[in-house]
This record gives structure tokens, C-alpha cells and sequence, in this order.
């Protein structure tokens, strides 16, 4: 079993060590063969000098090729020269597997990358990215449990749309017409009843034929539905959530790859918050198309995004532009709701509202929007039984990943990316 990792050794200086791992660059120079190997933690220099090891050492190290798992041992040595400052200072060189020619080249496009996406993932940039996205999971879930949130775990089959028919994926339910969910934001309504606090991180799928740098058929959803809260207290927990989530990564020592710095993640709260009135006026003013009661859309957002250093709340959308469950504010025309959007162009990232909490007011909704209630009828029955004033959000984990990591397209942001032509590997 393996014990011992790249990132280890930075505190065996002096000491013979033995590392398993992958050969990430290989060169030779005169009697020297350097051998760049990589493991999950890092990568690290091997020197395999001809007159230090045996004869088959120094031939499995001349032949050795490019993603060949190997066995090294050796002393670890501090040299300038080196990639990373250390050096390994071989004694013995062990081929376990030996690589075909790897047919990932310098240079390769990017459609290319994604047929080899199985392969294409043993760089060095997408494991940083995956280490990343782990970070900041970890920091919801402290956050969460702190707080006294519960996890549930909601079905992902669904009978019926959460954010509209339009986007659905249908599926044959042993003869029957079923979904994968959009969210599970109304089967967490259900929960708040018996642990008020909940949350989820589940898949969502959305059927939207959008070629954004930004959109995925299928991503990983983080949801969260609390009882006795309005659409100012949930917005306080998705700002202190992302605060969280930014602060676990800000420690990360390869960020600076990114192009981010430490104080960068750490977010002053509270977050600014703009009506939608004041975010349609900025949209205008730079010479957009819009009209009050439209939703924005990706060149929207961006436009909007770009004048913002901080993620930033805009609230109060016109009842036109969101999905019937949402709290009707006193005005009549807008709903106790609001986005979380990430600056510089990388748009939404949380949406959330105020859910109706009055049966009649949400059956009325529906009759406007020619939802077939019968279809509903568990979630109306949520307002008939003790209905609360209850308020929720949903979190896209690549958006945010995506905004922290300076990505230009989404894909980078999960292991297999689903989009509108992608289904393979």
C-alpha cells in the first residue's frame, strides 16, 4: 500500500524516501535521466544519474514514456533547479505499467480534450480544479452543521416540473411519464415540516438547448429550505453560506494559479444588494435591449456583473420573469425574491425566494399560469396542513466553482461535463 505522497516529502529532507506515481515529463542529458513525477498531491522532480543506480534502473528510466506508473527510491535533496525546489536523487527506478504513447499532446483543442475527457483529467489544472470544488462542498457542510441544518436526500425522479415543463428531461417510469428533477426544492418544502432546517446536494438536470459558457445539462445542485424565514432571512443565510464556502478555499496554497489571492476570498458582508429596477437602469445604460419584467439573460448578467468587484444580491423580480411558488410581494407586481450573482461576468450563482405560504394565493397563481393543479396536489397540501412562512434557495456548485477558479467555460468545472452535444465519455 502506498504510504507516502509528494507532498510529504517538503519534511523528509536528508531521508531515502519511496514514492509510487505517474511520469508526468521525461528528458535525458547526458548521463542524467530526469523523470517529472506527479501523484494526487503534486509533482516532484527524480534525478537517475547512470553511475548511481543499477543498469536496469537506468534503462527502465531511458525507455519510461509519458503516463507510465512507476516505483522510485531515493533521497530527498533541496535544488534550486528543480520544478518545485526538491529532488529526488534516485537509487532505484521500477516500471509497473508501461505507458502506450499518451495521445494528449501539447497543443490539443478543445473538442478533442473532451472525447478524451478519461484521460484528459489527469492534468495537472483539472485536479486542481477537482481539489477546489471539493474545498468548497466542505465548506458549506461545516457551515451547514454549525448552523443546525439537516441533510435529506430527495428522489432525483420526479412526477411533475419545479421550474417549468420546458426544460424537462422525460424519462419511461415502468410505462408511466416521469422527470429527472430540475431541483429539489418542493419535495424540501415537505421536510421543513418536521426538521424546519434543510438541505440537499443533489444532481439537477436542465433540458436547455443554451451553448453559454455557463450552461450544463446536468449539475450538482445544493439546496436549502428553512421554515420561519422570509426573503431577508434567507438571503443572510446564502451570503454567510458563500462566505463560508469562499473562506475554506482561501487557504488553498495553489490559488494563486487561478489567478485569485487569499483576500479575494474572503467576502465582506453583507453583500450589496440592488433592486431589480436599479439593475434594469444599469443594464440599459450600456445600451441593452431590456425591458422592465424581462428576465436577464447570459449577455445580460455579464453586462450587469462587470460593474461589481463582490458578489452581490438583486431582488424583488418582476412576477413575470419567475416560477409560481414565490412569495407576491404587497406591490402586486413583484415577488420577494432575489439572485446572487458573481462579479465580472460570471452571473447567477444562487436563486432563491420567499415561498407562498397561503393556499389560496398559490392556487390562484397556478390558475393564471394554467399549471394543472391535480399534479400538485401533495404541495398544495403543505398550505392546507399548518403552512408556515418558509423561504429557500438553490446553489449551482460549478457556477460558483467557475467564478472562483477564473474558468472561462463551465466544463472545466465537473469530472464529465453533460452540455447539448456532449454525453460521451
Amino acid at each position: 500500500m502506498k504510504t507516502l505522497y509528494i507532498s510529504d516529502i517538503e519534511n523528509r529532507i536528508g531521508e531515502e524516501v519511496e514514492l509510487f506515481g505517474w511520469v508526468y515529463r521525461q528528458r535525458e542529458h547526458g548521463g542524467v535521466v530526469f523523470v517529472v513525477l506527479r501523484d494526487s498531491t503534486g509533482i516532484v522532480q527524480i534525478s537517475i544519474h547512470k553511475n548511481n543506480v543499477n543498469p536496469d534502473s537506468f534503462n527502465n528510466a531511458q525507455k519510461v514514456t509519458i503516463e507510465s506508473s512507476v516505483r522510485v527510491k531515493g533521497k530527498v535533496i533541496e535544488d534550486s533547479r528543480a520544478p518545485t525546489g526538491l529532488e529526488i536523487r534516485c537509487s532505484e527506478f521500477e516500471i509497473l505499467s508501461l505507458s502506450e504513447k499518451f495521445p494528449i499532446q501539447e497543443g490539443a483543442g478543445k473538442e478533442f480534450l473532451l472525447d478524451v475527457r478519461h484521460l484528459a483529467l489527469r492534468s495537472i489544472r483539472l485536479t486542481e480544479i477537482m481539489k477546489i470544488k471539493e474545498l468548497i462542498i466542505q465548506g458549506a457542510r461545516k457551515y451547514l452543521q454549525k448552523n443546525d441544518w439537516h441533510e435529506v436526500f430527495p428522489p432525483i425522479i420526479t412526477s411533475a416540473a419545479c421550474e417549468g415543463g420546458t426544460t424537462l428531461f422525460s424519462i419511461d417510469y415502468y410505462g408511466r411519464e416521469a422527470y429527472l428533477s430540475q431541483s429539489a426544492q418542493l419535495y424540501l418544502e415537505t421536510a421543513i415540516y418536521s426538521l424546519e432546517k434543510v438541505y440537499s446536494l443533489t444532481p439537477s438536470f436542465r433540458a436547455e438547448k443554451s451553448k453559454t459558457r455557463r450552461h450544463l445539462s446536468e449539475y450538482q445542485h445544493l439546496e436549502l429550505e428553512a421554515a420561519w424565514m422570509d426573503a431577508d432571512d434567507i438571503m443572510k443565510v446564502e451570503e454567510e453560506l458563500v462566505a463560508a464556502m469562499c473562506r475554506e478555499v482561501s487557504e488553498y496554497k495553489n490559488l494563486e494559479k487561478f489567478g485569485r489571492k487569499k483576500e479575494e476570498m474572503i467576502l465582506n458582508l453583507p453583500l450589496e444588494r440592488i433592486k431589480y429596477d436599479e439593475a434594469i437602469q444599469i443594464i440599459q445604460s450600456k445600451g441593452i435591449d431590456i425591458e422592465w419584467g424581462d428576465d436577464f439573460g447570459y449577455e445580460e448578467e455579464k453586462v450587469l456583473t462587470n460593474e461589481f468587484e463582490e458578489p452581490f444580491f438583486v431582488y424583488n423580480y418582476p412576477m413575470e420573469a419567475k416560477v409560481f411558488y414565490m412569495k407576491q410581494n404587497p406591490d402586486g407586481k413583484t415577488y420577494a425574491c432575489a439572485d446572487l450573482l458573481a462579479p465580472k461576468g460570471f452571473g447567477e450563482i444562487i436563486g432563491g425566494s420567499q415561498r407562498e405560504d397561503d393556499l389560496k394565493a398559490l392556487e390562484r397563481r397556478m390558475e393564471i399560469e394554467g399549471i394543472d393543479k391535480s399534479r400538485y396536489k401533495w404541495y398544495l397540501d403543505l398550505r392546507r396542513y399548518g403552512s408556515v412562512v418558509h423561504s429557500g434557495f438553490g446553489l449551482g456548485i460549478e457556477r460558483l466553482l467557475m467564478w472562483i477558479c477564473n474558468l472561462e467555460h463551465i466544463r472545466d468545472a465537473c469530472l464529465y461535463p453533460r452540455t447539448i452535444t456532449r454525453l460521451e465519455p
